[in-house]
């Protein structure tokens, strides 16, 4: 069965920092491009930062570039979003989504929701 969850979340003051994880079964993180998404209240989901299978090439969006940081352990089957300097517009739930490589099906997380209060 495959799943893909994600941990970490929960509420910060701003200009903290939280860790969130992305477990994956099912399938071997080697093999998809892992990245994060978010979607704040009544906004779309917009990809925030990438990492390709292999970890060379990585995109973050300019709102949380210089501040947040995605990393891959592909030995463990996860995928990693650290968040400093957070805001309060960094606020939404946020989601691990997995793309083929190569071929084969893309996977999303349910999502974990991040609170910064002032």
């Amino acid at each position: 069965e495959v799943q893909v969850v994600e941990s970490g979340g929960g509420m910060v003051q701003a200009g903290g920092s939280l860790r969130l994880s992305c477990a994956v079964s099912g399938f071997l993180t080697r093999g998809y491009h892992m990245s994060w998404y978010r979607q704040a209240e009544g906004k779309q989901r917009e990809m925030i930062a990438s990492i390709s299978h292999l970890g060379g090439n990585i995109f973050y969006a300019d709102s949380v570039k210089n501040r947040f940081t995605i990393e891959r352990d592909n030995d463990k089957n996860e995928a990693y979003l650290q968040m400093t300097g957070l805001k309060l517009e960094d606020s939404a739930v946020y989601y691990c989504h997995a793309s083929p490589a190569f071929q084969g099906l893309d996977y999303w997380g349910k999502g974990t929701l991040v609170t910064v209060s002032p």
